[in-house]
């Protein structure tokens, strides 16, 4: 079953936590489909005997079953440390939503998903988590951890992120990924929700993004779009006044008159921006809001499986 279907039939919940569960339990019901037949064995408190380590735990009874050899997991045992940083600048909540539209419609309440998604994963793997969140501040930061009580603290920010009122704020993201790189002192793979927008040139972006490689962290950049609206731009031709959210400037265009030009510019600049992250070593992954769940949970098992790498 496809993951939007899945959304979609739960789309009534406004608990966080529920439609990420939702999502991550659709996603595995249809793992044996896809190129990671055997890894839900990893779910379980159960992980792969391997050759040299201690036999102590290796649980006998599961033997007898399976005639497989898995040894007993640990609430404190960690695989891997996965630290989440979100954009919340201004230009993260567009698209405006309707009464009735879901909250995962925007990209902040699309990352907010998605990062809840990613954690039910990672609690279910005994992964640590961290959360960073930023905008023209460094609004919250936690440390990578993984009991439960953490879990409940980060998933309760996600929550107050959605209910937060939007405001006025730009982007400041080469100043605060700097930051974060600073904070990272043990390997991790780090995950970044943003749709790209900032101030400064694209150099000073991947420097920044370099930073956070350092130590042989694992770097995925979700860029986050609106794909009718900014890819697209599937307007009609009536007059209209466009507004940057984040400097108030304003232009009033025919979408017709542009819409040619406008997609080839942003076909340029993903292009642009897919190669140079390839040069760096940094996944690169555009994802619409709404939708692309499955690339993103698909996205973090492959990067996971090369993490040891």
């Amino acid at each position: 079953m496809k993951i939007e279907s899945q959304v979609e039939k739960i789309s009534s919940f406004k608990h966080l936590e529920l439609l990420a569960g939702q999502i991550v339990e659709g996603f595995i019901s249809g793992m044996h489909k896809s190129p990671f037949h055997g890894f839900s064995a990893e779910f379980a408190e159960h992980k792969i005997y391997n050759r040299g380590e201690t036999t102590k735990h290796i649980d006998w009874k599961l033997f007898a079953k399976t005639d497989r050899l898995y040894t007993k997991r640990y609430e404190e045992e960690t695989n891997l440390r996965c630290h989440l940083i979100i954009d919340n600048s201004s230009s993260m909540h567009y698209p405006k939503l309707d009464p009735g539209q879901a909250f995962y419609e925007s990209k902040v309440g699309f990352s907010v998903l998605a990062s809840a998604v990613l954690m039910n994963l990672l609690k279910k793997q005994r992964d640590a988590v961290g959360l960073s969140i930023y905008s023209d501040t460094y609004e919250y930061y936690a440390p990578e951890k993984g009991s439960e009580r953490h879990h409940r603290m980060v998933l309760d920010k996600l929550e107050q992120l959605l209910a937060s009122p939007r405001e006025p704020k730009k982007t400041d993201t080469v100043r605060f990924l700097h930051q974060i790189a600073e904070k990272m002192h043990r390997r991790s793979m780090i995950i970044l929700f943003t749709d790209m927008f900032q101030a400064s040139g694209n150099e000073a972006l991947f420097n920044a993004l370099q930073h956070l490689r350092h130590d042989k962290h694992k770097v995925v950049v979700f860029h986050v779009v609106d794909e009718k609206t900014e890819l697209k731009f599937q307007y009609d031709n009536a007059p209209r006044k466009f507004i940057d959210v984040e400097t108030g400037d304003e232009v009033r265009i025919f979408a017709d008159n542009i819409r040619e030009r406008y997609e080839e510019g942003v076909r340029k600049y993903f292009e642009d921006l897919s190669a140079t992250c390839i040069q760096n070593r940094i996944r690169y992954v555009p994802v619409n809001v709404g939708a692309d769940f499955e690339k993103i949970l698909t996205t973090y098992l492959v990067e996971k499986q090369s993490f040891g790498g």
